[in-house]
Order: structure tokens, then sequence, then C-alpha cells
């Protein structure tokens, strides 16, 4: 592998956090019918965040048909982010710049909000502050980059244009200028969602694993789902937190399933003392992305690939890991990156980088998250705030923002 050492027992297709400490979730199977105030499909960190909040008001059931944290939870790369995969300049050109900005200040709020929950709730899941570099690329270069850190820094951001001497001087990397910005963070995402998970439970929450929602049917006082354990279970209110698996008769306007890949060395990696602060990703398409863990594993990923299912294909996932180890190498020569862990996934991707969060059309009384963009940890976080403003009844200012 061009830029990096394969280890022998490297652990190709297994991501690193499914090794993590402090999973364990109870689960039980469901062995009759049920009815519930809230159902949630979905046991990964959109569903954890959801029934963190929803199980605060009543009875809250989570579903899934793997076991919990099991989806796309363990493919993250955990990089919490307020920044969108649209430059708010960019974005501004699709849904107006009002708008625009409004979804990075809630973006920004989100993040706020996830480390108040952690701090909160003390859950452990090596969450820790971060500052984010923004390197210019082959989609946007050095003048896009300087009149994107003046709208971010219009609105109230954190976000400073520095220039190619200063990126040298305090990064030691070559290119033509970057965004630095701070308020981000990192983390575990799959001891994040255990926590919030076991939280639930603490207030009366179940989760019920492995269970299948095969059909769901909806009338004036809520939903009955009909799954594979050949119980009925009954709700006021159902949310779908499936990820990137859309639900069938869910409309996703604009959305897609792409595929993408990553590593992560082994601990205690050699890296610049500045990296263990900060993320940092690339305006190029496709873009590579990296950060510290705090064991000291240097993670990196990207490389996208517009296909829902390449991800699956081995050869082109050693092909791929050699190409971001190659790009890590010519843009930090003096790290000799090991690696231990590769794995891939999916996710999925709008048009605007926003995630679709909103209510089912056709369907009362059901509600469908979808994180679509890199951020999805950040945009699980505003679809609790948002579905749970009007399963309680109300309504959240920012709603339209997420419904296309």
């Amino acid at each position: 592998m061009t830029g990096a050492t394969l280890k022998r027992d490297l652990r190709t297709g297994r991501s690193l956090w499914a090794d993590s400490p402090g999973l364990g979730v109870p689960v039980r199977p469901l062995s009759q019918a049920i009815s519930v105030d809230v159902a949630i499909i979905g046991a990964g960190i959109s569903g954890a965040f959801m029934a963190h909040e929803l199980s605060k008001d009543g009875s809250v059931a989570v579903l899934d048909r793997r076991p919990p944290l099991m989806g796309s939870t363990v493919a993250s790369t955990a990089l919490l982010q307020w920044e969108i995969d649209l430059s708010l300049t960019a974005l501004a050109e699709k849904i107006g710049m009002a708008r625009a900005r409004r979804a990075y200040l809630r973006s920004r709020s989100a993040v706020d909000a996830l480390k108040a929950i952690v701090a909160e709730e003390r859950i452990v899941c090596g969450l820790k502050d971060k500052s984010s570099l923004y390197l210019a690329g082959d989609e946007y270069g050095h003048r896009a980059l300087e009149a994107e850190a003046e709208a971010r820094a219009g609105i109230g951001l954190e976000s400073e244009y520095i220039g190619p001497a200063q990126l040298r001087e305090r990064f030691g990397m070559e290119r033509t200028g970057a965004i630095v910005s701070a308020g981000s963070a990192s983390g575990d995402p799959a001891r994040l969602a255990a926590g919030l998970l076991r939280r639930a439970q603490a207030r009366g929450a179940r989760v019920y694993s492995q269970v299948e929602v095969l059909e769901a049917a909806s009338d004036p006082d809520g939903v009955t789902l009909l799954t594979d354990a050949g119980h009925a279970v009954r709700a006021k209110s159902v949310v779908f937190c499936c990820g990137y698996e859309f639900p069938k008769g869910v409309p996703t306007p604009g959305a897609k399933v792409i595929s993408t890949w990553a590593m992560a060395s082994k601990p205690r990696q050699r890296c610049p003392a500045w990296l263990r602060d900060m993320l940092v990703w690339e305006a190029s398409d496709p873009y590579l992305y990296f950060r510290m863990g705090g064991d000291g594993r240097l993670i990196v990923g990207g490389e996208d690939e517009a296909s829902p299912t390449a991800h699956e294909d081995e050869a082109r996932g050693r092909r791929k890991c050699a190409t971001i180890a190659d790009k890590l190498k010519r843009l930090l020569p003096q790290v000799e990156f090991e690696v231990d862990y590769s794995w891939a996934g999916a996710f999925g991707e709008s048009a605007t980088g926003l995630p679709s969060i909103g209510p089912v059309e056709g369907m009362d009384h059901c509600w469908a998250v979808m994180g679509f963009g890199g951020n999805g940890i950040t945009y699980s976080v505003i679809a609790s705030q948002i579905v749970a403003a009007e399963v309680r009844g109300g309504s959240d200012p920012d709603a339209g923002l997420y419904r296309g």
C-alpha cells in the first residue's frame, strides 16, 4: 500500500468502533404485542438521540432488525462538525442566504447541544472539543475560501481564513489557503449511541432486537406496526430512524446513497501536536479528511464514490485505502501511517447537504429522519429536537429547512 504499512492482522472490513468497550445495550425479543406512546425504528445514533429525548415524556419502544449500533453508526468517523457539506456561500445559491444562514447556525447550536447532553448525562464516549481546518482543493480554491470565511464570520461563526504562508507555518502543509473554525468535536459514535440508549432505558424505554418492521398502517388515533416476530406494535407516534436505508413508502427526492472508505492507525500514532485538537478536511471531490482519536489513533477517510454497493467490493476497498493513504502521505509526509483497521460503508447524500426530517407523506403520526451528508450525528441531534417538538404538539422554527 502506497504511503502506509499494512499489518498482517489488519482488521479489514471491521469498524474500529465495533471493538469499543462499553457497547452493551440490554435488548429483548418482541414476544407479545405491545402498546407505547412512541415507537422508534432504528437503534443507531439517530434512534438513540430520539429515544433519549422522547423517553422524557412517555413510553418508548426502539426496534431494530440488527443488534443496536450495528448499522451506519459504526461506519461513521465521527467528525462532529457544524460545517455542512456545501459551503455557506454555495448553500445560499441553492436555498437563499437567509435559509443557508439559519441552517449553519442551527448546525452550530446542535454541536453545542450534543456536548451539553454528553456532559449532563455523563456519557463516556471520548468526546473532545476540536477546531476544524478546511483546506483549499480542486472544488474551492483560496479565493472561494476567503469569501466563505468572510460569510461565516458575518453571521457570528468562528472562522478565520489563513493564506499559504500561515498554513505552512502553523500546520506544515502546502495548500493555497484554508479556513480555521472553532466549535466542533470528535468522539466514539458507538459509545455515544450506547450511552444515550441506556439513559433512555433508565427512564423506561425498551429496545427490541432483532425485530424487523414489515408494514406500518396509520389511522386517526395512531400507528400499527406489523413485525416479523408475529406480534404487532401499537404506537401513538412512530419515528423512522433508519440511517441511510430509506424506508419503503417514504419519499426521498434528490437523495442518493453513495459509498465511502475509512482507516484507522494503531494507537499512539506519531503525528504533529496540533492534530490532536483539529479536524482536517479538504475542498475537493473526492475529498480527504482525518483526525486523531483519544487513544492516539489517526483516523482517515474519503474517496467517496457514487454507488450504493461499491463499498461491498473488497478489491475496490483495498485500492481506495491505498489512494487515501497516498493522499495523506503527500499532505503529511512526516507521518508514517500503520493501518490497524479499515472499513467501508454507505451513506446518504442530498442536493443541499441538508438532511430530510419531517412527517411521512400520507401517513399520520409518522416521521422520518434521514441524516444525509457528512454531518449525520449533528443532524441526529437536530432531528431529535424537531421531531420531539412536533410529537409534543408544538413546532420548531427551523423545521422547514429540512423538508426539501
